[in-house]
């Protein structure tokens, strides 16, 4: 696998965005933790635009909540919130 000097600066400047300028252990526990918590960001969003799109193709409820492990309130509030303002 090889990359190139963009992916190594982008991949550095996220590091970074984490570190608190803080070397060692602490600072790589600190980027892990943020890059994880963009990650899981990310992910949640695409999860909601899928139960979105799920209930409109006329899944119900019940079973949004029962594939995504999540409870109904929170499916409804998710179907009903709509697609994310970006």
């Amino acid at each position: 696998m090889s990359y190139t000097e963009a992916d190594v600066s982008a991949a550095r400047a996220a590091m970074n965005k984490y570190r608190a300028e803080l070397d060692g252990e602490v600072a790589a526990a600190l980027a892990v933790v943020g890059l994880s918590a963009e990650r899981a960001l990310k992910e949640a969003e695409i999860r909601d635009d899928m139960i979105r799109v799920a209930h409109e193709s006329g899944a119900s409820l019940r079973q949004l909540a029962d594939v995504s492990g999540l409870g109904r309130k929170t499916v409804t509030a998710i179907v009903e919130a709509g697609p994310p303002q970006r």
